[in-house]
């Protein structure tokens, strides 16, 4: 059974990791950072949130603990190298785009504030939406160098000054 297990990790492995095309190491470093820290203050806060007796704070409890597995699964998946599933779930989390990660990571953040609004699931869930705000930011790219700004910036001032003289001449 475990020789299955290492064969399709390793056929899943193979695959290139689609989020990487455009994040520097350290970028992707913060990210993974970001994730892990994310779960714990999930899993703690979610822990804590559970220590009650109105049942919209234990079921979002339960929620930001699942969310705590869910980071640390896509994460960090040396963390739950006991499960067998891990390293597949692991494999096709990085196969996801940066702005779905992103969507995934945030939406996964908001709902236990949804379900309620506490101090405690504000706090838990911040980090965790930080790190999708961090993979939407990796999504949308570099900033442009300043030259090329300001070649751009010309060549358009250029084309409005010509259509201003076009209009200018056509109205004489």
């Amino acid at each position: 059974m475990s020789g299955s297990g290492g064969a399709a990790a390793a056929a899943v492995s193979s695959a290139p990791p689609a989020q990487d095309e455009g994040m520097t190491w350290w970028y992707r470093w913060l990210c993974r950072l970001s994730g892990v820290l994310g779960a714990v203050s999930c899993a703690v806060s979610g822990l804590f949130n559970c220590i009650t007796v109105r049942p919209l704070n234990i079921a979002a409890g339960v929620w930001m603990i699942m969310n705590a597995f869910t980071l640390l699964l896509c994460e960090a998946p040396f963390c739950c190298q006991f499960i067998e599933f891990a390293n597949t779930a692991a494999a096709k989390a990085d196969r996801l785009r940066s702005w779905q990660k992103a969507v995934f990571y945030c939406g996964m953040a908001v709902i236990p504030i949804i379900i309620s609004l506490t101090l405690t699931t504000l706090l838990g869930n911040a980090i965790a939406f930080a790190t999708g705000v961090l993979y939407g930011l990796s999504a949308l790219g570099k900033k442009g160098d300043a030259i090329s700004y300001a070649r751009i910036q010309q060549q358009k001032q250029q084309v409005d000054e010509e259509k201003l003289t076009d209009t200018l001449e056509g109205e004489l």
